[in-house]
């Protein structure tokens, strides 16, 4: 990996919307997003693979989650405060609707659920999950709350025929 870096994220890079849109503001249109995210990712898989394309998208994500917990949510004092305000911070930003479906206290194990997701909802239906970029987004939300890391993996998709994207969302060391 080359150790000089261009563009490196910083939170920064966010900008400032205010001075930078005064017309516009902060919000787009999904069409926008997507078609950034899915030209990104087929002109990624072209040079690197499906594999290694999931995993740019993965990590991607989880750094993204690392950042939006710090710069969003903040130290919370525990599952149910952490829960609430991400779900009431995903529907400001019109990210998603966040359900938590289960939750084992003990063993830290969670299935959750994102409704009317961002990447997915609405796209034609494909027998493939495509969101590889929320497993990461969560796996980094979830490391920064409690500390430990999480594999999250998809289990539902609006591109599987399912009408909502499901996470089993289980720490790194329960995971086989």
């Amino acid at each position: 990996m080359n150790s000089e870096r261009k563009y490196k994220f910083d939170w920064s890079m966010i900008g400032d919307l205010e001075i930078g849109r005064p017309n516009l503001g902060c919000r787009t249109r999904i069409e926008a997003y997507r078609l950034m995210q899915y030209t990104f990712r087929d002109v990624i898989e072209l040079e690197l693979g499906h594999e290694k394309t999931d995993q740019v998208f993965y990590d991607a994500g989880k750094l993204a989650g690392e950042e939006f917990y710090r710069h969003l949510i903040g130290d919370m004092p525990d599952l149910s405060t952490f829960v609430s305000k991400l779900q009431q911070v995903l529907k400001d930003m019109e990210i998603g609707i966040l359900r938590v479906e289960e939750a084992d206290s003990e063993t830290g194990k969670f299935i959750m659920a994102v409704y009317e997701d961002l990447d997915c909802s609405g796209l034609p239906e494909t027998g493939e999950g495509v969101c590889t970029y929320d497993e990461g987004l969560i796996s980094g939300l979830m490391e920064q709350f409690t500390g430990i890391p999480y594999n999250v993996t998809e289990i539902d998709c609006w591109c599987t025929g399912d009408r909502t994207c499901r996470f089993t969302v289980d720490p790194a060391e329960l995971s086989p």
